[in-house]
């Protein structure tokens, strides 16, 4: 979790003119708003042309926005998509989607009218012709609850998990499966890349918590504002998708901007003392951003999202002794200096902790260079039936190939990192996540359907 960059343990066959012919198939089929009950493609491109240029641009020319600027709006449209680089916001409302129609120019259709809402809803605007004012007879195109309320740094992020490209057919005999194993032609566009993760030692994953066709990260200072964009988008979407599993989160346990206070986890520890900064443009680009070299074409300028719900054991952990919590981790709780060492981000002397320790273990040094871009946030969720509060960290990390950084680092972690003994690894999903959208004539995916 206070990992150098590392995993925070609590831490197409359709040619150009086909995808145009799919893509009118699909606006065809967007229902009017004043032709049915119900939300409509069309009045929302309208809305979302009518704003275009309102949002209050503070990105600068590194990709990022100045910290601590809540009630901001965050520019929606660029070459990498915002929620990434971009400063980290104070809560999270993370959804995965299953898609529920077979039909390619369906998903299509969903794809721009996600996106459309999204950069209304990014620059404060209602969707479509807002919550209310419209005809009585039909339900409003916003929920409404946040009327009069600020953008709030909103960013959201799009994912594409491997199941959109090939179903999952463990059950290779079910024909309804074979049928459906490439139900939008996509399977010889899939990423490499994207693949799934492995089983780690120690991990009890939830199957009801992990996975997903489709991913969207609403991350604000407002959690109103979060919860507001994932519910529009589910409202949207109806039909189409559903709600495989969601996350709310707060107090971020990572941070893009190295100016900044470093963030705390649950465990009272600094995390993210040597996350990858925002303003970093040559480690974003070694470590985060997808090369044009490294493929698909479709992908050059995102990056691939590994999402953990870790399971911190608070009530254990509040009993250890503040020297072994400190060995643990190899950093002393109080400033977050490496052992050794007074500050914080002096250069950690890694042979000096102990050989289980969390820092030595996840420290670049330790696993080829490897570094990941960070942003989860802590979760409560109640209790976990046994009298012991359920909470932990919702692991978010970004980087340009999860063979190469997630997965083996996660590897030597799960086998001998002695944080394990207080954490387990109960949900996990990785994702496609593609670059941004470049202009008000651009819609996520694009460039997969192309």
């Amino acid at each position: 979790m206070t990992d150098e960059t590392n995993p925070d343990t609590p831490a197409d066959d359709t040619t150009a003119d086909d995808t145009t012919a799919e893509v009118k198939a699909a606006d065809s089929r967007a229902p009017s708003r004043r032709s049915v009950i119900g939300w409509g493609g069309a009045g929302l491109a309208l809305g979302a042309a009518a704003a275009g240029g309102a949002a209050v641009a503070l990105r600068g020319t590194d990709g990022t926005e100045p910290a601590g600027s809540a009630g901001a709006a965050v520019p929606f449209h660029g070459a990498h998509q915002a929620g990434i680089a971009t400063a980290v916001p104070d809560r999270l409302h993370f959804a995965a989607f299953d898609v529920t129609t077979d039909d390619r120019a369906e998903l299509i259709q969903l794809l721009k009218d996600w996106t459309a809402a999204a950069a209304l809803m990014t620059e404060g605007r209602a969707v479509g012709e807002g919550a209310f004012g419209g005809l009585p007879e039909a339900p409003p195109d916003d929920t409404g609850e946040a009327i009069g309320l600020q953008p709030s740094r909103l960013t959201l992020t799009i994912g594409f998990g491997p199941t959109l490209f090939t179903a999952d057919t463990a059950d290779t005999a079910d024909k309804a499966n074979k049928d459906r194993a490439d139900r939008f032609s996509l399977a010889d566009r899939k990423p490499e890349a994207l693949v799934d993760l492995p089983k780690f030692p120690g991990d009890n994953l939830d199957p009801a918590r992990s996975g997903g066709d489709l991913c969207v990260q609403a991350c604000a200072d407002d959690p109103q504002v979060a919860v507001h964009a994932i519910r529009n988008l589910a409202r949207i979407g109806f039909g189409r998708i559903a709600i495989r599993w969601s996350q709310l989160g707060f107090g971020k346990t990572s941070s893009t901007t190295p100016d900044a206070q470093t963030p705390r986890n649950l465990f009272g520890f600094k995390d993210g003392t040597r996350n990858v900064a925002g303003t970093d443009t040559a480690a974003l680009d070694r470590h985060v951003w997808v090369s044009p070299k490294a493929g698909p074409d479709w992908m050059a300028g995102g990056s691939y999202l590994v999402a953990r719900r870790i399971a911190m054991r608070i009530e254990s952990w509040d009993r250890t002794s503040l020297k072994e919590q400190e060995d643990v981790f190899g950093r002393d709780k109080g400033e977050g200096a490496a052992v050794g060492k007074a500050k914080e981000h002096d250069e950690p002397f890694l042979k000096s902790m102990l050989p289980t320790s969390h820092v030595r273990l996840a420290h670049p040094d330790s696993n080829g260079g490897a570094r990941m871009l960070r942003r989860g946030y802590s979760y409560t969720d109640g209790t976990d039936g046994l009298g012991r509060l359920d909470a932990g960290l919702f692991f978010l990390a970004y980087q340009h190939d999860v063979r190469e950084s997630f997965i083996p680092v996660q590897r030597g972690l799960s086998r001998a990192d002695a944080l394990n003994e207080y954490i387990q690894h109960v949900g996990s999903a990785v994702f496609a996540v593609p670059p941004g959208v470049r202009d008000k004539d651009d819609w996520w995916g694009r460039e997969l359907f192309s």
